[in-house]
């Protein structure tokens, strides 16, 4: 029984919310006003979790936040929010670049959610970068340059830097780490200590696995890929970081949902065991009880302390204790 009911949540109806729609077309045929106000109800609902989506743990500390336009391209300035310490008192501190996600079309880097890690890291001690992106596999990297350059009036220690990321911005980063460290291009990859990457996958293909239900997320590699995996495999090899791992692989963790109907956990089991079989340092926290995002969608213990493991991962990695 219980296998049934794990089997119907992850299923098309339920992850796509495709009951919502049924409900929908119900109400209109019943009395279209009666529709017109459950789609409404159904649109705030949808926007008020959105907003309120952020990490369990209170920030009880004051962040100051500064913004910069990194880039100037013709379609928009691309622009990128500098987290600080409180109470800064050391000359320079470990810099995390965080990249959100959107599954690579959508997003944005002042949404609460990621606002809620970048403050949530910035009180524990660390200067904390949210980037705007152009939506693509190869556009997210500009800011990490202009930051570096600019890094000794913001006190950012360009020689501890960590690449973090949530979902597509997960893949993001680690597809920079492997594809730099695997052709041995020091000068992308100086500097930096570690690379996080949360409920992201490290093989593009995974997403069109038969057991992945979400059709959001095969819409999004798709649109961006400009094709499916049987259509364009090359392509999806080229921009999958399992592709370019190598020994020479930053230290690396992964953080992962049992129930992720999103991005399938057994894409970053496959990476976790090829990075232990290349020596490669590495860490993987597992939540068996969640899905995509459960970072900050749920507050329970589990996750509580998976973040908390997640700070410790980042101290010891800009100490030189990893």
């Amino acid at each position: 029984m219980d296998n049934l009911k794990d089997k119907f949540k992850r299923s098309t109806f339920i992850v796509n919310k495709i009951y919502l729609f049924i409900i929908f077309l119900f109400l209109t045929v019943t009395d279209f006003t009666l529709g017109f106000v459950y789609f409404l109800v159904s649109i705030f609902i949808y926007l008020w979790k959105t907003l309120t989506y952020r990490v369990p743990m209170d920030v009880n500390c004051e962040v100051e936040v500064k913004t910069f336009t990194y880039k100037e391209t013709d379609d928009k300035d691309l622009n990128v929010d500098v987290y600080f310490p409180p109470n800064e008192i050391r000359e320079k501190y470990p810099l995390v670049y965080f990249c959100h996600g959107g599954g690579w079309i959508s997003g944005f880097r002042n949404q609460p959610n990621n606002i809620s890690w970048c403050k949530f890291l910035a009180c524990r001690g660390f200067i904390v970068s949210s980037i705007d992106y152009r939506y693509g596999f190869k556009n997210n990297t500009d800011g990490l340059e202009y930051l570096k350059y600019r890094s000794g009036e913001l006190g950012i220690d360009k020689d501890n830097i960590i690449l973090m990321g949530l979902s597509a911005g997960g893949h993001l980063s680690l597809l920079y780490a492997t594809y730099n460290s695997f052709l041995e291009h020091h000068d992308k990859v100086d500097g930096i200590k570690a690379v996080v990457g949360y409920y992201s996958p490290s093989n593009l293909k995974d997403i069109f696995v038969s057991e992945n239900k979400s059709l959001f997320a095969k819409f999004g590699t798709a649109r961006t890929l400009n094709g499916r995996p049987t259509e364009v495999e090359e392509i999806y090899d080229y921009y999958s970081p399992i592709s370019w791992v190598s020994e020479r692989m930053l230290p690396t963790l992964l953080v992962h949902g049992k129930l992720d109907a999103t991005v399938p956990f057994k894409s970053s089991v496959v990476l976790i065991k090829r990075l232990k079989n290349l020596n490669v340092p590495c860490e993987f926290y597992v939540h068996s009880n969640a899905g995509h995002s459960f970072d900050t969608r749920l507050k329970d213990l589990t996750t509580i302390n998976i973040l908390e493991k997640t700070v410790r991962y980042l101290k010891k990695s800009v100490s030189g204790d990893n």
